[in-house]
C-alpha cells in the first residue's frame, strides 16, 4: 500500500532548510545505529543546496559518522565533471568537501567528459549497474533501499529530471535513464526513474517559494504522474512533503493529509 503523503509546512524557506537538515541528520544517525550504515539520495537546486548548507552550519552534523554514509544522486546535468552547474559540484561546495566522507561511498553520476563521452544512454546504464551492485538480496529490485531520497519539486511538477509528458517519466523497467531535450537547460541529463525512486524507504519532496505553489497543489491533487511527476514519487514507508508557507499557499484545505513532524 502506498503511504499517505505527509505535509510539514514551515514559516519560510530558511526555517524549512534548517528543520529539514535537523530531520535528515537524525534519520542518518538512527539508520547507522540500526544497521551500521545509511544511504541518502541527494537533490540539487536551490532547496537541495540550502538543505546541505544548513547541515554544514549545524553543530549536530558531527553526530553523523560520515565514513559510513553512502551518497547517491537523483539526477545530474550531463556536462563536464568540473562544470559548476553539476549538482555534485554544488553539493561539494555546500557540504561534501567539509565532512570526512569515504570517497568510495560517494556515487557520482557520470559526466560528459567521462569514459562514455557524450553517450548519455551509456552513462545512464553505467550508473544503473552501480546501483544494482549496491543492492542487497533484501532490497526491492535493482537499487538499494535508500534510507532517504530527496527531491526538489520544480514549478512544472518535475522531480529529478523527470519532466511532465517526457519519456523518462513513463519508464517502468529501467532504474536510470538518459534525458534529452529537457525543457530547462542543460537539455541533456541523467535521472533516476520513478521505479528507482519508489524503492526508497522515505521520499522527501522539498518546495519553497510562491513559484512552487501551483506545482505543489497540482501534484497533491492526484492528476497522475505523467502530468505531474512529483505526484508519482513516494517511498515504501513514508512520503514527506517539506514546504514553506508560500509553496503551500494554494493547496485546498481538503487536500492536507495528516502531518507528522
Amino acid at each position: 500500500m502506498t503511504p499517505v503523503p505527509q505535509l510539514v509546512v514551515h514559516r519560510d524557506k530558511e526555517l524549512m532548510a534548517q528543520a529539514a537538515a535537523a530531520r535528515l541528520i537524525t534519520k542518518i544517525v538512527d539508520a547507522q545505529a540500526a544497521r551500521g550504515t545509511a544511504s541518502v539520495v541527494l537533490t540539487g537546486g536551490r532547496n537541495g543546496n540550502a538543505l546541505l548548507a544548513a547541515i554544514a552550519a549545524s553543530p549536530a552534523r558531527d553526530a553523523v559518522d560520515w565514513s559510513r554514509l553512502d551518497l547517491w544522486w537523483g539526477d545530474e546535468r550531463f556536462v563536464p565533471s568540473a562544470d559548476p552547474e553539476r549538482n555534485a559540484v554544488q553539493a561539494a561546495d555546500e557540504l561534501l568537501a567539509r565532512v570526512p566522507l569515504d570517497p568510495a561511498r560517494v556515487h557520482y553520476m557520470p559526466a560528459s567528459d567521462g569514459v562514455d563521452g557524450a553517450d548519455v544512454e551509456a552513462a545512464a546504464e553505467r550508473y544503473a549497474e552501480e546501483l544494482a551492485k549496491a543492492a542487497g538480496p533484501q532490497d526491492r529490485g535493482l537499487v538499494p533501499a535508500f534510507d532517504v531520497l530527496l527531491l526538489g519539486v520544480g514549478p512544472d511538477t518535475h522531480v529529478a529530471s523527470l519532466f511532465p509528458g517526457h519519456p523518462g517519466v513513463r519508464e517502468s523497467a529501467r532504474t536510470v535513464v538518459g534525458v534529452r531535450g529537457a525543457p530547462k537547460p542543460p537539455p541533456t541529463r541523467i535521472s533516476l526513474t520513478l521505479p528507482a525512486i519508489r524503492a526508497a524507504r522515505e521520499v522527501w519532496l522539498l518546495a519553497a517559494g510562491e513559484d512552487k505553489a501551483e506545482a505543489v497543489a497540482l501534484a497533491l491533487s492526484g492528476p497522475g504522474e505523467i502530468q505531474a511527476p512529483a505526484g508519482g514519487a513516494y517511498g515504501t514507508s513514508r512520503t514527506l512533503w517539506l514546504l514553506d508557507r508560500a509553496a503551500a499557499a494554494k493547496i485546498p484545505p481538503q487536500l492536507y493529509p495528516p502531518s507528522s513532524a
